[in-house]
């Protein structure tokens, strides 16, 4: 469901954090979009930072908690998890090239990965949305990004070991 945007009631800075700076405003397919535009942090962080996975960790729990607090507000103003709040599919992303090593490889895989338990939220995935709040609306992505990321550590240690 999309958010019926109220400009004038709704804070600015939550707008700002929920829709990962106006993201969530894509016309077709938002989450994806989330998805893709977190990629651009990451990638930069995995490639040029030292201790990537700390700063990684680091974005990761301040996009957390912003998620939380400001996904709680935002429903207030929009609807029950709008379309629009995309924080949640970029924190999710990243959680999913947590302790990665960067390769195109690992991060198309990781996408695409992320994008199938996001979507199609296997396991039970899909029991989290019924938490209250912004803790319903980050958890499910929080778990498809741990589901990714296991995957993708996985076949990272199978090709490893079969390329040998």
């Amino acid at each position: 469901m999309k958010a019926n945007d109220n400009l004038n009631k709704s804070p600015f800075f939550w707008r700002i954090i929920v829709t990962f700076s106006g993201i969530g405003y894509f016309p077709v397919a938002p989450g994806t979009a989330g998805s893709i535009a977190a990629l651009i942090p990451a990638i930069l962080i995995m490639n040029y930072a030292v201790y990537s996975s700390l700063w990684l960790l680091a974005l990761i729990a301040v996009f957390t908690v912003l998620g939380v607090i400001g996904s709680s507000i935002m429903e207030k103003h929009w609807c029950k998890d709008p379309q629009n709040i995309v924080v949640d599919e970029a924190v999710g992303m990243w959680i999913s090239l947590l302790f990665l090593p960067f390769n195109w490889f690992l991060v198309i895989t990781a996408f695409i990965l992320f994008r199938f338990f996001d979507i199609f939220k296997p396991w039970g995935i899909s029991k989290l949305q019924d938490m209250k709040g912004g803790y319903g609306i980050m958890a499910d992505d929080i778990v498809a990004g741990i589901a990714a990321n296991i995957t993708t550590q996985v076949l990272f240690i199978l090709v490893k070991l079969f390329m040998r």
